[in-house]
């Protein structure tokens, strides 16, 4: 019997909801990802109304075949600070490492310096060492570790971080702690070795502490969702773009849980639709995310995952991160993004009215916000928005109290400046496209820090926007870059939760090498991938391809190097051609890598070093399990017209343009709508600026 399936993105602000019915429909959904006043979780919630299952049953799990989830759980805790108490052990003499860290003053010149962030609520230190050649310098005192273990326990401590030095290579003395505390009770421990096999002692200990940290929060809402869907298939996205068991979802790969489905639906989508250069614009409630993508057409095949553009070291909220994530940049100017004056000028954001209160409209807030100015504009109409708001959650967006609230600050802007825009027709509009010009142009800067900085020309790009204000703004944003063309997928408004559907099951693995790039180095490389194929991640996902039906599943492997020129610490990753893939001689295959490694960092930093040595710092084995086959459900099929279904009023560049609404759905595929126009869509509103064509 066919099943249901469910792919979510639990974001911020809203969550949003694909089911996959058992007839091979697409039905879509979203809701506040926040409302205690109607349900206790929107995820089950929402698959609750699109099952219509009344609220006094209980869900048909047995009708469910699985759920693929991205959550900010883990996100909002770090950005909270509200995770698990942990221990930090790790050597004596390195009890202030990760506070001392690299030492780096974000402002130089500051007279007032607050202390770094750190995770740990205690650190433990162990008479233990062994040196950089895996040579037992100091034995491990079990009986002294056994009786330390036990005083932090009885303070009530129950998470613990365990980083030694070169325990990333030599991990024996880590292993035997982590015994040891399991037999007292600690019931979450974090090894360094298992989090982060690579060299560096702060990255790898910012990393522990950060998966002891959160991992116990997640485990917590992991396990109320699988008691709430038992034999239930239940899947997360990771923060590197891949998807994993429920029971294999740690803090550290759940950062980037929900905006990596994005990165993984934009790829996917865009490039069914043509486009192979891409620039990522994921606008949400609460922020904006942004990421590059542009396909080697080299070592890219059809029948392959595509391979996405990834980081390793990452800073979010003061705490730094060394675990394989989507390069994605993100700004807090989202639709949630609270306006602000300061009696001298227009700021917007970083603060956010997320889902409760939320904007002015929304019928709870007390301050404006970004979505609050297209209200105001008249580009979201309360007769095409969903009616989700008031107490009983039927009730429609409040335009009156949205004006109520610009005008209020008409009043404060005039106060401080009596000569200002008050005497000017239309002056309440006018506020609202200035802060939204502000929005705009702090999302086009993020997108030069990911393109225009890094070498690559956006103009000669696409730009993919999707989430649930993204379409909202997308020409605005594509004026400021003078991009020429824009791409919106028909579920734009949740492609992060359409990501998910099109993910694969996998794991990113990395191996520490720090050998020169010569013939010698590329000789040993195929040995250290072996290694990572046999790795416990790497079996569990072979098994699962092997136990699928041939016809259905299959697994596939990426291999990169980062490289670096000796003496530098930026790495650059390159494409690396595993032997059995690549005929060619040892001599050929070092002379393509360096003159792909020359062309990259010349393209990046503006210069390159031929008389530089470079060397390998580290490789990167990403496992995929796709499905053979491609997923090409889509929603039910619609009678086509290209009349508008209302005419309004819309504010536009200084003035009001009577603008025609359309509903996507009912627009045939050739149909060519001239701005100024807006086109409805059950997730989410595209506004075509004047000057732009759809």
């Amino acid at each position: 019997m066919k099943k249901w399936a469910f792919w979510v993105d639990r974001g911020g602000t809203f969550t949003d909801l694909l089911a996959k019915t058992p007839d091979g429909r697409l039905l879509s959904h979203k809701l506040l990802s926040e409302n205690p006043a109607q349900y206790a979780d929107a995820t089950l919630q929402g698959i609750r109304e699109l099952m219509a299952i009344p609220h006094d049953q209980a869900l048909p799990v047995e009708q469910i075949a699985s759920v693929r989830m991205g959550t900010t759980v883990a996100t909002n805790a770090l950005l909270e600070k509200k995770g698990t108490e942990v221990l930090f052990i790790t050597n004596q003499g390195f009890k202030d490492a990760l506070f001392i860290a690299y030492q780096q003053r974000p402002d130089l010149f500051a007279l007032n310096i607050p202390e770094p962030n750190v995770l740990y609520n205690d650190v433990m230190t162990i008479n233990a060492r062994v040196d950089a050649q895996g040579s037992v310098v100091t034995a491990l005192d079990e009986t002294q570790t056994r009786q330390q273990l036990q005083h932090a326990y009885d303070q009530g401590l129950r998470a613990i971080a365990v980083v030694l030095m070169h325990g990333y290579r030599y991990p024996q003395q880590e292993q035997r702690i982590g015994e040891l505390a399991a037999e007292i009770g600690f019931t979450q421990i974090s090894l360094s070795h298992e989090t982060s096999r690579l060299i560096k002692f702060v990255r790898r200990g910012d990393t522990t502490v950060l998966d002891a940290y959160l991992s116990p929060i997640l485990q917590q809402y992991v396990q109320r969702l699988s008691q709430a869907l038992p034999e239930v298939e239940l899947l997360f996205m990771q923060s590197n773009g891949t998807l994993t068991a429920a029971h294999d979802f740690h803090g550290k790969d759940a950062i980037l849980s929900g905006p990596a489905g994005g990165v993984v639906g934009m790829v996917e989508t865009a490039k069914a639709a043509g486009f192979h250069q891409l620039i990522g614009f994921d606008m949400g409630g609460t922020s904006t995310d942004v990421c590059h993508y542009a396909e080697d057409n080299h070592h890219h095949s059809q029948n392959q995952p595509h391979d996405y553009e990834r980081t390793l070291s990452t800073e979010i909220a003061g705490i730094r991160i060394g675990v394989p994530m989507m390069q994605i940049h993100t700004v807090a100017a989202g639709g949630g993004s609270l306006l602000h004056f300061d009696g001298y000028r227009f700021q917007v954001g970083p603060d956010s009215a997320g889902a409760n209160p939320g904007p002015v409209s929304y019928r709870k807030g007390q301050q404006l916000t970004v979505t609050d100015c297209n209200v105001m504009l008249g580009k979201l109409q309360p007769d095409f928005f969903p009616k989700i708001f008031g107490e009983q959650a039927d009730q429609a967006l409040d335009q009156t109290a949205v004006k109520h609230a610009f005008q209020q600050l008409a009043d404060e802007i005039t106060a401080t400046n009596p000569s200002s825009i008050s005497h000017q027709s239309h002056y309440l509009e006018t506020i609202a496209e200035g802060f939204l010009t502000v929005a705009v142009e702090n999302m086009a800067n993020a997108i030069k820090q990911i393109s225009v900085q890094r070498g690559y020309d956006v103009t000669q790009y696409t730009l993919c926007c999707f989430g649930g204000a993204g379409g909202q703004h997308a020409c605005l944003v594509a004026d400021v870059l003078g991009m020429q063309q824009i791409y919106l997928h028909p579920y734009a408004g949740i492609l992060s939760a359409y990501g998910m559907g099109l993910a694969t099951i996998g794991a990113v693995l990395q191996h520490s090498v720090e050998q020169a790039l010569d013939e010698n180095c590329l000789a040993t490389l195929p040995a250290y991938f072996q290694q990572l194929k046999q790795s416990s991640e790497a079996t569990k996902l072979q098994k699962q391809a092997e136990q699928a039906s041939p016809n259905d599943q299959q697994i596939h492997y990426a291999y990169r190097l980062a490289c670096h020129y000796a003496g530098s610490d930026s790495t650059l990753d390159l494409v690396y051609q595993f032997p059995e893939n690549n005929p060619t001689s040892l001599a050929a295959q070092l002379q393509q890598l360096q003159q792909a490694f020359t062309v990259q960092h010349q393209q990046l930093f503006g210069f390159c070093l031929p008389d530089r040595p470079i060397a390998v710092a580290r490789i990167e084995l990403t496992i995929s399990v796709y499905e053979r086959t491609t997923n090409n459900t889509t929603g039910s099929a619609q009678p086509s017209s290209c009349e508008p279904i209302a005419h309004k009023p819309v504010f536009m560049q200084g003035r009001y343009w009577q603008t025609p609404f359309y509903q996507r759905e009912y627009l045939p595929v050739d149909a060519v709508i001239q701005g100024p126009a807006i086109i409805l869509e059950k997730t989410g509103t595209i506004v075509i600026e004047p000057n732009w064509q759809a």
